[in-house]
């Protein structure tokens, strides 16, 4: 029996300021450029407004980029282009600086934080600021096995929330939210079939890699049989993430919400943070308002996930690599609301600005004058 209490999370969570957001479309509506001409940019700018309660929006000035890592032992029947085990590789290369999650934030100056929650390696192997929330080596088998014991799903959930804690106390104001995982599309395709009712072939992809024809035969024959054993726990979300979920989702999961506690905005990456968010939901029905969908995967679990949650992705470049990379890249976008909502001028201001323009010219040609005068 687990002494976590998600009920808590309805209460604890609000919707972000409605007033706030109010008044920042009626700031809009008075600004220079004609109402709809940005775009979608108008609605981000607004959204900041009210997630930070302040108009108009604050720059985004310190985000940060959070990668949830682990194994998934459903990787072993081949559903996946990467080797069972291999995420830890994954990590060291993103720890390196030379994955493309690296590249991209070094590049933008964004820091990247990897936490461990059950890579399939020693953990000496790695920094100790990364493996110090681990809650075991490996998930379980999801189509055979529970993935997590319920003891091992409440601790990665904490960690999650230990971590939203720790970022929110460290003055992050916006989350790039990814996975480091091998095989984790798996357990997020059977999580969405799960809650949104669907059948294993409607949610399985092909992966950041794209498996052929007969992996993904393989992929959909495990999600099939893994649903076979959430549907009997969907009442209760964190014996759901035992069941079929892993010890990175289950993290992931409970980050998610105590960041929407916290009221600090994250940016969606692929499947399995999508999936994750559709688990968070149905345990709090506010926290999506604190979420953006960064961009299309291609992989259909997310698309039903964001359909679920009435989450528009913000960018569809073709990304499937995952590992936060999509997010990442969506960022800039965010970023580029916030400056024009706050600094465009109201048409009072750029009146005014203008009748300033002209006095200044005014009193050059004075001056130009009486010194030619002279």
């Amino acid at each position: 029996m687990s002494s976590l209490n998600l009920d808590d999370f309805t209460d604890l969570i609000e919707r972000p300021d409605g007033a706030v957001r109010r008044d920042a479309e009626a700031r809009r509506e008075r600004r220079t450029v004609p109402p709809g001409a940005l775009g979608r940019l108008d609605d981000l700018g607004e959204w900041l407004s009210a997630a930070q309660s302040a108009v108009p929006a604050r720059p985004i000035e310190r985000p940060r980029a959070v990668l949830f890592a682990g194994d998934h032992g459903v990787a072993a029947l081949g559903v996946s282009r990467r080797p069972a085990g291999g995420a830890a590789r994954l990590v060291r290369a993103v720890l390196k600086g030379a994955s493309p999650v690296a590249i991209l934030a070094r590049r933008q100056h964004v820091p990247v934080r990897v936490v461990d929650m059950a890579l399939d390696c020693d953990p000496r192997e790695l920094p100790e600021d990364v493996v110090r929330h681990r809650v075991r080596r490996g998930s379980g088998r999801v189509d055979v096995e529970d993935a997590l014991t319920l003891q091992e799903a409440e601790a990665a959930f904490r960690a999650g929330m230990a971590v939203a804690d720790e970022e929110a106390d460290a003055g992050t104001d916006l989350v790039v939210l990814g996975d480091v995982s091998v095989g984790g599309t798996t357990p997020a395709a059977v999580l969405t079939a799960a809650l949104c009712g669907t059948d294993a072939s409607v949610v399985t992809g092909r992966g950041g890699l794209a498996i052929d024809d007969l992996a993904w035969m393989r992929k959909c024959a495990a999600v099939r049989d893994a649903l076979r054993r959430a549907r009997p726990v969907l009442g209760d979300q964190l014996q759901l993430l035992a069941a079929v979920g892993g010890a990175d989702l289950a993290a992931m999961t409970g980050f998610l919400l105590q960041c929407a506690v916290r009221k600090t905005p994250v940016i969606l990456d692929g499947v399995v943070s999508a999936a994750c968010a559709l688990v968070a939901q149905r345990i709090a029905f506010r926290a999506p308002d604190w979420w953006l969908a960064g961009h299309t995967s291609g992989e259909p679990a997310q698309a039903k996930a964001l359909d679920r949650m009435a989450l528009q992705p913000l960018l569809d470049h073709g990304v499937t690599v995952g590992e936060g990379v999509g997010a990442l890249l969506a960022l800039p976008l965010v970023q580029a609301a916030a400056a024009l909502a706050a600094e465009l001028p109201g048409q009072d201001e750029g009146q005014e600005k203008e009748g300033k323009g002209e006095e200044k010219r005014e009193e050059e040609d004075k001056e130009k004058g009486e010194q030619e005068g002279e």
